[in-house]
């Protein structure tokens, strides 16, 4: 079914903040095969008559006025509920941004690809990060050159998706165009200069180059309408480096600050008309990613130090190897006047850990400075089908249903034993039973050496484990007159772990005027544990305060976790409700939609606990356990917000002027600490108030983004503002140890200029003003932020400054 629609028609909905790229899009394509609008089935539904609030993003025109290069980021700086954090010091979540929408965990998003469930990556966050304890997507696996549009469904849509989708869905689609090739040539740099009195130093007054090329080329297959579109993408990007001075500031790390990456992308669309009725679409991705991260600095006395390897101490480097594959392959037909949809979609993400200039101190000068640390990986298989029909009633009804069938796999990979182990004088392997007098200890302080890979200890253990599910679902919407239209969906899945769950949602928008309207939806969700929190497990030695430390992160089925009352995981349930209204006169265009998100059973993962709080019984039983920390249903929350988006467009002199005033307000609370029975009185260890702050501000309060675009001849300039709210974080020392982030306001200008219809290049600023978070109080600035950097990485940043050009061309 082909469908027009005119470029006014999107400027009408609440992706009005993208109005001015949706129209030249839009100017330039005659028509669009199919509007596949996220949450809904109905093929002649559109963005502009949904229920429910929905964003639809055109990657090109975004990306071309800005500096980003990843999707993360760009979504970051242009969705108001969106929130991705840059992270420094992290582990694998320094190559992996967590993503939130509307403040929620980084795994209570769904992510699907041209309508289908994308797989999730294999990292599980747990060190110095937002999102502690939660696994989730990773969008950057995806490039930015395969991509035509991204759509936003701001709303619950567990009943219509499955699990994962409590805070909302993101539906990336790829390119179709079947023609032509297109090219994209990005070059950015940072301009380093400290934002006070010499507070932040680097090595270089310009670094965190930036380089990103990627081709994008489009053929007709047949003559019935078939395409192929191929995408090849390279991005490398060195260190960014924002220390503190020294002099100042005592904070523990001189090397803070942005990753080194390179990525490497292939990506592709295909689909081929079979005959009249049969369609066959097969869509294939790969990704590489390698990136460097520094860890924490070890000093040249430190304990996990050998002065005759590193006299002057060191700094760890955190190599990780990010492998990302999909393949989807699907058919299209009709059967009896019902559109099927018959497909699998296949996705694998492995991540591995080397880690360099780095040492294990137990084996003092002979111990290599180098160390594969294993990794892990996660298989996901959907194989499912959706039949789709309208039905002439009243003013129009449209039924939808169908099935999945889910295959998910996770793996730990065991590293090298070095990586993980502590030996004795002898060069044994250390257990609860080796003599502490053959530990080996350093001949300057006597403190004992601690034992393993500097900056990320290796995995001690192989785990291989699976899990299946089963969905059914039906999905339909009435158009009960010409101005009031109603959904109702519903959706039951079983897991083969944990049991069965049932969810369903009601929506429905009625036409108050021709340019007023309301929508409103209430809906029940779920989102199922992860693999990786069932069964992620880490043990290893470490020292504190001069103590040997064994610290277990006890599997959520092991009998540690059993005996001290960690229940079974189970699925975490929402209850969401928004309402709002939408408004338009054609050149001017406004949505406000608020919410209420209810969570219950949230997992995190919980505090450490020493020995001395566990139950006797258990100190008794694991003698050797120091330290141990659990994945848990430990938490329930409620969210309250609302979204506003504002867009103006008028014509000014031989010009057009295109205004966004867009927000988020986003209120977030703890309201229960479920702690287990045999935990009781141990709330601040289950979840302390450091770890309360951490979930609090997975969002600023507010969050505003001003875009101003003027477009006159082949001359364009883009003006966009964003400011983010304060966040508080607490410190090692508890509630009275706390760190204020201040409203800050980046600003990001470009120009564009068209030579031809098919060359265009861009030049401007990211960050303009070299805008930087509120910078550590010196007082106590002793290790107390959690990256150990002069600043914790909070929603704007923390690389300063940014110059780009950018180079586009089409043949």
């Amino acid at each position: 079914m082909k469908i027009k629609i005119l470029s006014a028609v999107f400027l009408t909905t609440s992706c009005a903040v993208y109005s001015q790229q949706i129209n030249d899009t839009l100017s330039k394509e005659s028509k669009i095969e199919e509007v596949a609008i996220t949450g809904s089935r109905n093929k002649k539904r559109t963005v502009v008559d949904t229920p429910v609030p929905i964003d639809v993003i055109d990657i090109k025109q975004v990306s071309q006025s800005t500096g980003q290069v990843e999707v993360n980021q760009l979504l970051q700086f242009a969705a108001p509920s969106f929130n991705s954090n840059k992270q420094s010091g992290s582990d694998g979540a320094d190559a992996v941004d967590p993503a939130t929408l509307r403040g929620l965990g980084p795994d209570q998003t769904l992510l699907l690809l041209n309508g289908k469930r994308y797989h999730q990556s294999s990292l599980i966050n747990l060190f110095g990060t937002k999102g502690r304890g939660n696994t989730g997507s990773d969008m950057n696996t995806i490039p930015i050159g395969a991509i035509k549009r991204i759509e936003v469904l701001r709303d619950g849509a567990s009943a219509q998706y499955g699990s994962d989708a409590i805070a909302g869905v993101i539906n990336v689609i790829l390119n179709d165009r079947d023609h032509g090739f297109e090219g994209n040539a990005f070059y950015g740099v940072n301009l380093f200069k400290s934002p006070g009195d010499k507070d932040v130093v680097s090595d270089r007054k310009i670094d965190g180059n930036t380089f990103d090329f990627y081709g994008n080329y489009g053929t007709k297959i047949g003559s019935k309408g078939g395409f192929g579109n191929f995408t090849a993408e390279f991005v490398n990007k060195e260190y960014a480096i924002r220390n503190a001075n020294p002099e100042k500031y005592q904070a523990p790390r001189q090397r803070f600050g942005d990753a080194k990456s390179q990525n490497f992308y292939f990506f592709g669309n295909i689909e081929v008309p079979l005959s009249d009725n049969l369609k066959f679409y097969s869509r294939q991705g790969f990704s590489q990613r390698n990136t460097d991260a520094y860890a924490w600095t070890r000093s040249a006395d430190a304990n996990g130090n050998i002065p005759e390897v590193y006299p002057n101490g060191f700094n760890p480097i955190e190599g990780t190897s990010i492998t990302d594959f999909t393949f989807d392959n699907g058919l299209k037909f009709k059967v009896a006047d019902w559109d099927v949809d018959l497909y699998n979609a296949f996705g694998n993400n492995r991540f591995t850990y080397q880690i360099d200039n780095t040492i294990n101190a137990t084996l003092g000068i002979s111990s290599p400075t180098s160390f594969n640390a294993g990794g892990h990986s996660l298989l996901q298989n959907t194989t499912g089908f959706n039949a789709s029909k309208q039905f002439n009633v009243l003013e129009g009804f449209n039924i939808a249903f169908g099935s999945e069938f889910r295959y998910e796999k996770f793996d730990i990979i065991k590293g090298e034993e070095a990586s993980y182990a502590m030996y004795d004088v002898n060069g044994n392997i250390v257990t609860a039973s080796t003599d502490q007098s053959l530990l080996v200890t350093n001949p300057l302080t006597g403190d004992v050496r601690p034992g393993g890979s500097q900056g990320f200890p290796g995995y001690s253990q192989e785990v291989s484990k699976s899990r299946n599910n089963f969905a059914a679902y039906v999905d339909t919407e009435l158009d009960i007159t010409k101005n009031w239209m109603i959904s109702i969906a519903g959706r039951f899945e079983n897991y083969n772990d944990f049991g069965s769950t049932l969810n369903g949602k009601l929506a429905t928008r009625y036409k108050i005027t021709p340019q007023l309207a309301f929508r409103g939806s209430f809906s029940t969700g779920f989102r199922a544990p992860s693999l990786a929190q069932k069964y992620y497990s880490l043990q290893f030695t470490n020292f504190q305060g001069g103590d040997l430390m064994t610290i277990q992160l006890a599997s959520n089925d092991s009998d540690l976790a059993r005996r001290v009352g960690i229940s079974q995981l189970k699925q975490e349930t929402s209850v969401n409700g928004s309402a709002g209204f939408t408004f338009n006169t054609g050149k001017f265009t406004a949505t406000v939609d608020g919410y209420y998100i209810k969570v219950k059973d949230r997992i995190v993962l919980t505090g450490n606990f020493a020995r001395a709080d566990l139950p006797s019984d258990v100190q008794t039983d694991y003698p050797f356990i120091d330290q141990a920390q659990f994945f848990s249903n430990a938490i329930d929350t409620q969210t309250k917000g609302v979204d506003v988006i504002l867009s103006y467009t008028q014509n000014i002199g031989k010009g057009k002027l295109t205004a966004t005033l867009a927000g988020n307000y986003n209120d977030m609370e703890i309201t229960k600490v479920n702690t287990s029975e045999r935990l009781k009185g141990k709330e601040e260890i289950y979840l302390s108030p450091r770890e309360r702050a951490f979930i609090l501000a997975s969002a600023p309060k507010t969050k505003i983004n001003l875009n101003l675009n003027y477009k006159i001849n082949k001359f364009n300039a883009n003006l966009q503002l964003v400011r983010f709210d304060k966040v508080t974080l607490i410190g090692y020392s508890g509630a009275d140890d706390y760190q204020i982030y201040n409203p800050k306001v980046t600003t990001d200008l470009s120009f564009g200029y068209e030579f031809s219809k098919n060359i265009t290049l861009t030049i401007g600023s990211k960050n303009l003003f070299n805008r930087y978070p509120t910078l550590q109080k010196a007082a106590v600035s002793n290790g107390n932020t959690e990256s150990g950097g002069i600043f914790d990485p909070v929603q704007m940043g923390f690389a300063g400054r940014q110059a780009f050009a950018r180079f586009n061309f089409r043949f």
